[in-house]
């Protein structure tokens, strides 16, 4: 059966014209370097298509029944029935390579080398046997002292097209010398028996091997799986030649810098997507000595709701072709629904970075004058913005509250408060003290002024009132990065202890304090002592690893 879903259950088979193809063809497709499917495992049966590039492979899928294209030529996929990420399905290999500088449980879970030999054994037959294999040689980080080389193998061409996509595309000359240092084996259609395989709780399964570099990921089309995992490697590799990784997105006046650390769906694509500054990245970046570099090569944007007033730029990748949509729902003309969240709310789109006029196109800027952390407060606790003391800084970053919006993950329908450890819990296999201790001396360092900015809500939480509005976020945001709270006046939190500025041009100051928001101030009060409790509930778990002045800095 089709993985795709239109409004009127019809199939949109129009081609895409090449001449409206908006990247240039590189030339190289059956293009490979000297490393062959041999060396990891795999003898394929049928056909093996070596980085066709994305006209291509959206054709491919098209053929097979894996997508249908928009009015616009936008190829879109249906994951089936994970909309999501499924956090509980992923495993590291704990084994000599890992064993003591994996910080293990709940997110980072462990599994023996004995399951993931097996499992690999299953993939590695499974895919073997396909009718088509498509293969992409990739890079992930755009600078070059740091990046490592990857290949996808899947048995899917939009999973093809999404990584292609996502990462960043060697030349030509580059592929014919490309020899992978990680390989993702990708079986979306392999669904694991947990009955019969110990170790293995659902039909999905994301295994990491750090010794055999390889990551195993099956019986989930969820595309996001892909990235995620090589990031996964990237966080765990950089600290050990003291860089620090990043879940955060990246923009730059070139002058002026700065990064946003948020989860999905808290607006780091959104507000770094920007008119008055290039683009550096969405989601993943690196912290150098030289500055910063992004991992990728596309961007990967939440779509629900989207409207081309508030996100232009956002907007205008869903009607290009070469952008490959999620889960989003095909009105009869074949128009996107963005406010159609049936399968999920979830629904993205994955478009290269060329995509984005305004951006710095070798992915990489300097050290940033102003750090950025964001959060989805559905309490309705936290202040619209406020300035942060690199200690506060760091135990934010470390604590990593925000809310889990509806469909991120499997099984979360409603706003969920959550802590998640460096703002990327589940891609950070090392122990958060790790990148905190990065990040606080590049803080150092640098001077980077810091600031906490809530995208949720405030006059009484997500239960009482509307979310924040993008315009008057967007306003505070430039205000901090332009200069113009650096002279107003504050209040500090009497509990978070964070400075709260009092004026901000172009918003009303009633909002700036959000116990003023509130119809009941003693309301308030209890509701921000039940949320500083779970802050200090949730940062023990770190006190024995954290400088005292960082353990200090959260609420008292």
């Amino acid at each position: 059966m089709p993985h795709f879903h239109l409004g009127d259950d019809s199939l949109i088979t129009a081609k895409i014209p090449e001449t409206d193809f908006p990247l240039p063809k590189l030339g190289t497709a059956d293009l490979h370097g000297p490393i062959g499917l041999d060396e990891h495992g795999l003898e394929p049966r049928g056909l093996v298509r070596w980085n066709y590039e994305v006209p291509e492979l959206q054709q491919h899928a098209l053929r097979r029944g894996d997508g249908a294209f928009s009015k616009h030529g936008v190829l879109t996929a249906n994951t089936g029935a994970r909309t999501g990420r499924s956090p509980k399905d992923k495993f590291i290999v704990r084994d000599k390579v890992s064993e003591n500088t994996v910080w293990w449980g709940d997110v980072n879970q462990p599994c023996t080398p004995e399951l993931f030999n097996k499992m690999l054994g299953h993939v590695e037959w499974f895919l073997s046997n396909r009718d088509e294999l498509y293969v992409q040689d990739l890079f992930c980080g755009a600078d070059q002292n740091h990046r490592i080389s990857l290949r996808v193998v899947t048995e899917t061409a939009w999973h093809a097209a999404f990584a292609r996509t996502l990462f960043i595309r060697p030349t030509a000359r580059e592929l014919v010398q490309h020899e992978p240092e990680y390989t993702i084996l990708h079986a979306p259609h392999l669904l694991a028996d947990p009955d019969s395989i110990d170790g293995i709780d659902s039909n999905a399964f994301i295994l990491l091997s750090l010794e055999h570099k390889i990551v195993l990921i099956g019986g989930t089309q969820y595309a996001g799986e892909i990235k995620k995992a090589i990031f996964s490697i990237m966080n765990y590799l950089l600290p050990e030649s003291g860089q620090l990784p990043m879940h955060c997105s990246c923009n730059t006046t070139g002058e002026n810098t700065a990064i946003f650390f948020g989860l999905s769906g808290t607006g780091k694509t959104t507000l770094s997507t920007d008119p008055n500054r290039r683009l550096v990245g969405d989601d993943e970046h690196g912290w150098t000595d030289r500055g910063i570099f992004n991992f990728e090569g596309g961007c990967y944007a939440k779509l629900i709701n989207l409207n081309e007033e508030d996100e232009p730029a956002i907007f205008a990748t869903t009607r290009m072709p070469g952008t490959i949509m999620e889960n989003v729902i095909l009105k009869s003309n074949g128009i996107p629904d963005f406010t159609d969240n049936s399968l999920t709310a979830n629904t993205r789109a994955a478009y290269p970075l060329e995509y984005i006029e305004n951006r710095e196109a070798n992915g990489m800027a300097g050290h940033p004058q102003n750090i950025v952390l964001l959060t989805c407060d559905a309490f309705g606790v936290l202040p619209p913005i406020s300035e942060l003391t690199p200690e506060q800084a760091a135990y934010h970053f470390i604590s990593g509250y925000t809310a889990k919006v509806a469909g991120t993950e499997m099984n979360i329908n409603q706003p969920t408060a959550t802590f998640s450890a460096c703002y990327g819990a589940p891609f950070m296999p090392r122990h958060p003290g790790v990148y905190a201790e990065l990040l606080s001396g590049k803080i150092a360092q640098h001077h980077s002024q810091c600031w906490l900015l809530n995208t949720g809500w405030i006059a009484g939480g997500a239960t009482q009132s509307s979310r924040i509005k993008i315009q008057w976020t967007r306003a505070l945001l430039n205000s901090a990065l332009t200069g113009q709270l650096d002279n107003v006046e504050y209040t500090v939190d009497p509990l978070f202890g964070f400075s709260i500025p009092q004026t901000c041009p172009g918003i009303p100051s009633e909002i700036l304090n959000p116990r003023d928001t509130w119809d009941n101030p003693q309301d308030y009060d209890r509701q921000a002592q039940e949320l500083a409790t779970m802050f200090n509930e949730n940062f023990k778990q770190f006190i024995g690893d954290t400088a005292e002045p960082i353990c200090s800095a959260g609420p008292q």
